[in-house]
């Protein structure tokens, strides 16, 4: 979040603040749990979606500031009447959307008035939140559903009137009450409460001391335990730039002092946060709604994700290894690590939620809502009987506050993708745009994911990967499948694809976040978490011809897979960081790159099993040049 984002309260308001978005947690746990089936009558969905929305917004205007020259301990009365709109926009749905759902064709002045309020309201909140680009998104989008019949080509359309605009973006279940807010509302709300929970009993500092436990001796030990951190963090929070904020501030500095470069250090945090987002079992919030896109149970998306998430990894963990040794880095010493013993015995009650996740989410095949409150009840349990750190009611509601914090970005992110995505169903952009993109890539699949992943990093500079991926997955996806890429092998392209903006210059959130903690150049840190990160351009691209990468076939393709893909990565490492025995010139870098990538094809034809082989008889053959070389160096330094 950005620093100075929102107020400090005290008071009354900071009682009303901190009520709505207690309540805005709390809303989601009691759905997910079903309390609403308790009620002497029924619930739409939608209704609860209609309370979702008035929380959120009520709440953001609350604790939001609209700019750096507003009040930062009070709040001015205009966002007061902001927030009661927000409040009274949202609430419309939740009481009368039973009258509603039986007249969305009838056009009334009530329904146009508080339509016209909610969009302005949530492209409000979504500016002072996330900035201008969301808001631009958004404002092109509706002013195409009023003007398309201006545009030539594929891209023109026939115009609707505002009325029918308006109300059918507010109401419809297409529009603000679509997908994007209800996968947040009753899926990620569950695993962020879950994050603070876990945080507030203190699991995020045993997480910590186990990557210390396990890397930290090794040479470059803090880089290591940056990536292991974040890697664990990640199957909790799934967002990038949140891993960042709360990892940063602790693995940077001591990459620092173990001697790495301000601007590398900071690269490899941005990266290790990164890959969180794909990191099962808790992904980002894309993750979630591939799931829903595709109609898949989320084990399934999980599942398919396990293979790329470890290519990822070892990658840059590879990479990290040979940083250290290239520039002589040391593990910590042992002083400062902490005892395995003693992390075990005060901590070990934090992997019974972890595996209550696990089976509820990968074997036992819950909704992945219920799975989340289910991890959270442990974690209560847990954080209750400890007798250190023990979890208060007073701690739950903190995390509870905490959470519903959290909640706004998302939220505000997931409302405008709902506007997107209504005004491609209102006006048919969705078809158009895959049809012009079949065109363009002159019906070749290749090109077409070439072209989609340029779009892709485009679209998402200054974008969260949810909302990147919402529009290509509308406009995109459809085009891919037509082409003949599997439906979860194209999903999780565009997926991928949307993250890498988080680390690839020049507007990349998540590296920006790190390189400020680290004191480092932007643009120098951004080069070189690109180059960390390389397997994420490369593996998208893979996957979506190899189903085995997916974990989509026998398992003998499976584990031929991940045996190239592992080699050829661990080559492609050695030749992005220069130094395997010995610091490396271009040729020797050069064939490391040209084996590792005639490797990470899995063998799945003649053709790459033959790209197979002399990828490994190539790598074989540098590995043993440079290793002579070596050898010689040391022989003539000792003489």
């Amino acid at each position: 979040m950005a620093q100075g984002k929102f107020r400090t309260l005290s008071g009354g308001a900071r009682a009303v603040e901190r009520g709505l978005l207690a309540l805005l947690t709390a809303s989601g746990a009691l759905w997910v749990l079903e309390a609403q089936t308790r009620l002497p009558r029924a619930i739409f969905k939608e209704q609860y979606l209609g309370l979702f929305l008035a929380l959120a917004l009520g709440a953001t205007f609350l604790g939001a500031r609209a700019g750096r020259r507003a009040p930062a301990d009070r709040v001015p009365w205009y966002d007061w009447l902001l927030a009661a709109g927000g409040l009274a926009v949202g609430l419309y749905i939740a009481v009368f959307y039973p009258t509603i759902a039986y007249q969305l064709g009838i056009i009334t002045w009530d329904k146009v008035t508080l339509g016209v309020l909610a969009i302005l309201l949530v492209l409000e909140a979504t500016r002072r939140l996330v900035g201008w680009v969301m808001v631009g998104l958004g404002a092109v989008f509706i002013l195409y559903a009023k003007l398309a019949w201006l545009l030539p080509g594929l891209l023109q359309a026939k115009g609707a009137t505002w009325e029918r605009i308006v109300v059918y973006l507010y109401l419809d279940t297409n529009g603000l009450l679509g997908l994007p807010v209800a996968v947040t509302a009753t899926v990620v709300v569950t695993f962020i409460l879950f994050g603070q929970v876990l945080y507030a009993s203190g699991g995020d500092r045993f997480l910590t001391d186990i990557a210390l436990v396990m890397m930290g001796r090794f040479r470059g030990g803090p880089a290591k335990v940056s990536v292991g951190a974040s890697s664990l963090f990640g199957t909790v929070s799934g967002s990038a730039v949140s891993n960042v904020v709360v990892d940063g501030p602790i693995t940077i500095p001591m990459m620092k002092r173990a001697g790495y470069a301000p601007h590398l250090a900071s690269a490899i945090e941005a990266v290790a946060s990164t890959g969180g987002q794909i990191m099962p079992p808790v992904m980002g919030v894309a993750a979630f709604l591939i799931a829903e896109f595709l109609a898949l149970p989320y084990s399934e998306v999980v599942l398919a994700a396990v293979i790329p998430a470890l290519l990822y990894y070892v990658a840059l963990f590879v990479q990290v290894d040979l940083e250290a040794a290239k520039h002589g880095l040391a593990g910590l010493p042992r002083a400062e690590l902490p005892r395995p013993g003693a992390v075990l015995r005060s901590g070990w009650s934090f992997l019974l939620p972890l595996a209550v996740l696990f089976y509820t989410l990968m074997i036992d095949n819950w909704e992945p809502g219920k799975a989340g409150m289910a991890a959270v009840i442990a974690t209560v349990v847990v954080g209750a009987a400890r007798r250190t750190g023990r979890l208060t009611p007073a701690r739950v509601f903190e995390a509870m506050v905490e959470a519903g914090r959290i909640l706004l970005d998302i939220a505000a992110i997931t409302a405008v993708a709902g506007l997107v995505i209504g005004v491609l169903q209102l006006s048919g952009l969705g078809f158009k745009f895959s049809a012009l993109l079949v065109n363009l890539a002159g019906g070749s699949s290749l090109a077409l994911l070439l072209l989609s992943a340029l779009v892709s990093i485009v679209l998402g500079m200054g974008m969260p990967t949810a909302i990147v991926y919402v529009m290509l997955a509308v406009l995109v996806g459809p085009a891919l499948v037509q082409l003949g890429v599997a439906p979860l092998g194209a999903h999780l392209f565009l997926f991928y694809f949307g993250m890498l903006s988080m680390i690839t210059p020049p507007v990349c959130l998540a590296t920006y976040a790190a390189a400020s903690i680290g004191g480092a150049d932007f643009m120098k840190t951004g080069w070189a978490g690109m180059r960390l990160g390389i397997v994420a351009y490369v593996v998208p691209f893979l996957f979506a011809y190899h189903p085995a990468l997916l974990m989509q076939g026998s398992v003998l393709d499976i584990g031929l897979a991940v045996a190239t893909a592992v080699l050829g990565v661990v080559l492609l490492a050695v030749a992005c960081v220069g130094y395997l025995f010995r610091p490396m010139g271009w040729p020797a870098r050069l064939g490391f790159g040209a084996a590792g990538l005639l490797l990470l094809p899995p063998p799945s034809s003649a053709w790459w099993l033959l790209a197979n082989v002399v990828g490994l008889v190539l790598g074989l053959a540098v590995v043993l040049l440079e290793r002579t070389g070596a050898r010689l160096q040391a022989s003539e330094h000792a003489a």
